[in-house]
């Protein structure tokens, strides 16, 4: 597919989705489907082809992430019914301030995002947030939006992070190098684009309703008595610390049983589950709640997710079409042809995938293996830095084959184009941010 035609069809095909859903109102998971078959269709596909394009990019979507939203929907409703939540978040409240809100959300995303992946991270946390701005009488947003920044940021440029760590050892960087280069680089990207982008997107975006999402973690009853603060964070940080600990044990030599128990603990879904479990024990049963109320509790709060679930898995679908259609290759193959210098070669090519892929991941490792055998020829450029330039294009645009776009609007109640501003707007910019510190880098290196 040439350049050209790759570039019409992916054009027109995310602006048949903004003005069918913004203009016309339509369902937006008859929409993502709609243009998913059209565009396979365009690109010489039968339609048998198109619809198991669709289904394959469904599937993976919510293979890796459909029991996710529903387990950890779970895992918050409990915390927040619980008490633990609003002892945690007032804990917050009266070491930061209310005024402090957006720093401290941010603060929690850094260190949460560090060892977690992003959606992990956000649906987990989300339920802390949201009772959060709601105690501390704050728009959701200066809760949210820095709290999602980290995560993103933390995503795109620190170790562990597997694209990270797929790209420094194509790239046959330093990782240590890279740990220190990625925190000279996430901390001052992290305070311009979550609290202090959090202050100007709240002025001009316009009034948020409650969404069916945030309500489910706010419409509770008062405990009667709150629990412990420690209690409370042990058990809202416990698949956070289950996780760190199976990733540790399962990398550590030893014997098998080791590795499998870490490669269980490691796993989010099992780790989530098991959290789950505590957290009744440790939470919900000394709080008087009986077993039949906990069990109509988590069936309960599953209503809000099934629409989230299934548009983020449109989103997949989506992704897969844009794939499979020929047009990601196409923009791809054109990066490359580019003359420019490494670095933005680097991120370019990362930023490409990205769009039209809608995966960050991927989007990372696909580029460094398109950059890496030219970095013989690349004399004085910096691997450490090609790293950087990488995890910056891979998050750059989040754009609406990204199944996180969908799934923010839902869990906020945007519109089609707040989450433009909330969520593409703020991947851009982190994406911008970090080239432009990575370019100061490179120049005194």
């Amino acid at each position: 597919m040439s350049l050209t035609c790759a570039l019409a069809l992916g054009l027109c095909a995310i602006g048949t989705i903004i003005v069918l859903i913004a203009r016309f109102h339509l369902n937006a998971l008859v929409v993502l489907f709609g243009v998913a078959i059209a565009l396979m269709l365009s690109a010489g596909h039968n339609p048998v082809q198109a619809v198991a394009s669709f289904q394959h990019g469904a599937g993976n979507a919510l293979g890796s992430i459909g029991f996710l939203i529903a387990f950890g929907t779970m895992f918050g409703k409990l915390i927040a019914q619980s008490g633990a939540a609003d002892t945690v978040a007032l804990s917050v409240m009266k070491r930061c301030g209310a005024r402090n809100l957006h720093w401290a959300m941010a603060a929690i995303g850094m260190v949460v995002g560090l060892p977690i992946f992003f959606d992990v991270g956000f649906v987990l946390l989300a339920p802390l947030a949201f009772i959060a701005a709601q105690e501390s009488r704050r728009p959701v947003l200066m809760a949210i939006l820095p709290l999602v920044a980290s995560l993103s940021i933390a995503h795109a440029v620190m170790p562990p992070h597997p694209a990270i760590m797929l790209a420094i050892g194509i790239y046959h960087a330093s990782l240590m190098k890279n740990i220190v280069l990625g925190l000279l680089v996430m901390l001052p990207t992290a305070a311009l684009c979550g609290p202090v982008f959090a202050r100007f997107v709240v002025r001009h975006i316009g009034p948020i309703a409650t969404s069916p999402m945030e309500a489910e973690f706010l419409t509770r009853a008062a405990p009667a008595i709150r629990p412990p603060p420690g209690r409370s964070l042990l058990c809202i940080l416990l698949p956070f610390l289950l996780i760190g600990c199976g990733q540790v044990m399962a990398s550590l030599p030893g014997g098998r049983g080791v590795h499998m128990l870490g490669q269980a603990l490691g796993e989010t879904n099992i780790s989530l589950i098991l959290s789950l479990l505590a957290t009744v024990m440790l939470l919900c049963r000394p709080a008087g709640m009986t077993a039949r109320q906990i069990g109509q509790m988590l069936h309960d709060c599953l209503g809000p997710t099934g629409f989230v679930i299934l548009l983020v898995g449109a989103g997949g679908g989506f992704g897969q079409a844009v794939i499979d259609s020929g047009v990601s290759q196409a923009l791809t193959s054109a990066a490359l042809g580019a003359h420019m210098s490494p670095l933005l070669l680097a991120f370019l090519s990362a930023a490409i995938v990205r769009l039209a892929t809608g995966s960050a991941t991927v989007a990372t490792g696909t580029a460094a293996n398109l950059i890496a055998p030219a970095i013989s020829h690349l004399h004085g450029v910096s691997p450490e830095l090609l790293v950087l330039a990488t995890g910056a294009g891979s998050i750059a645009f989040g754009p609406v084959n990204d199944p996180v776009f969908w799934q923010l609007k839902e869990y906020l109640g945007l519109s089609l184009a707040q989450t433009f501003v909330v969520w593409s707007g703020t991947e851009t910019l982190i994406s911008v941010v970090v080239l432009s510190f990575t370019l100061l880098l490179s120049g005194v290196m």
